[in-house]
């Protein structure tokens, strides 16, 4: 299933996509839950279908043992136009095109970043003097981002000092769907809930003056974090999906576009760490919640940091007005444009 947030007013929604004759559609969950209890002869109030369902997507997560067996079948029921149309005067469906999506989790309870494709580092290690890190391959890394920095699909607002050597980074992201503690790499990723796309966006010239003092990245990073446009459970990717004694690794083509020019190519299948690998360090001696998002890191070619110092792009940073759209195999495409903030 895909699973979005979006805003109806000044409100936020969360719900899931079907395709059908008519074009995508989302089907709002708490209304069409609502209509499902009712169908059962139930008159829950809206504090019951939180309690049993989840009031945003984090809290469906939580339930999902409870909860999406229910998504499933309605979603065969929209996909078949056989859902009541509203319920109390509130529609069930409405077209995507049109809809304001913000991101699937806007505030995870925690956010990490992976290091895990190896191009990258190496590239950009080099493209600086550096040698390869040999640590690189003894344990997957990561560091803490601001889970309240995320933003979705549309304007992301800067400030004047972030558009000094402004970046992109292409990423994929998993989604925690299960508590866990010290788990291990072969069952990890019955703890994943699903897939999205993230951009980690990046003012270069802040984060390298940080990282100077062995801190950080925290202001070159903090600012803006873009996740979306939707959720992807891991049964719709079963066919991209290769599992491995270290976790799956996913067959999953990613692409960069600025200003509608192609600058980055590349694979989730070429993380040299994988998703369940990653889980496997965070959880060391710490509890992972539903909710949580864990990054995968760069792909190679998947910034301009590494694309100008390989004289790919001749020192082109992000501007007021850029359009970014990510686009990963499954997982759509999302798209970013850079304003001031006011």
């Amino acid at each position: 299933m895909r699973f979005v947030t979006y805003r109806d007013g000044g409100h936020l929604r969360h719900g899931f996509l079907v395709t059908t004759a008519h074009g995508d559609q989302i089907v709002d969950l708490a209304n069409a839950l609502l209509a499902h209890e009712r169908e059962l002869h139930a008159h829950p109030s809206v504090a019951d279908l939180a309690a049993k369902f989840g009031a945003d997507l984090v809290g469906f997560i939580e339930r999902q043992d409870v909860a999406m067996p229910v998504a499933r079948a309605l979603e065969a029921r929209a996909k078949a136009f056989e859902l009541p149309l509203a319920v109390d005067g509130r529609p069930l469906v409405r077209p995507l095109a049109g809809t304001m999506l913000c991101a699937p989790i806007p505030r995870p309870p925690s956010m990490r970043d992976g290091y895990a494709f190896r191009q990258h580092v190496e590239t950009a290690r080099r493209n600086r003097g550096l040698p390869m890190i040999a640590e690189f391959d003894q344990f997957p890394v990561f560091y803490f981002t601001n889970h309240h920095g995320v933003v979705g699909p549309g304007p992301v607002p800067v400030m004047p000092l972030h558009l000094d050597k402004l970046d992109f980074e292409l990423e994929a992201a998993i989604v925690v769907g299960r508590r866990g503690r010290n788990l291990k790499a072969a069952e990890a990723d019955a703890h994943v809930f699903g897939l999205t796309i993230m951009n980690d966006l990046s003012a270069r010239t802040l984060q390298m003056e940080e990282m100077k003092l062995s801190l950080g990245p925290a202001k070159g990073k903090d600012f803006a974090t873009s996740l979306g446009p939707w959720l992807v459970t891991l049964d719709e990717l079963a066919g991209c999906t290769k599992q491995t004694p270290n976790g799956n690794v996913y067959d999953l083509r990613m692409r960069a576009f600025v200003n509608d020019v192609q600058v980055s190519d590349g694979n989730v299948a070429q993380m040299n760490w994988t998703f369940a690998q990653i889980l496997e360090r965070a959880s060391y001696g710490v509890d992972l919640w539903p909710g949580d998002v864990i990054g995968s890191g760069t792909v190679g070619t998947g910034c301009f940091l590494e694309l100008n110092g390989s004289k790919i792009t001749h020192d082109q940073w992000l501007q007021l007005g850029d359009e970014i759209d990510l686009e990963i195999d499954g997982l759509g495409r999302l798209e970013n444009t850079i304003v001031a903030e006011t």
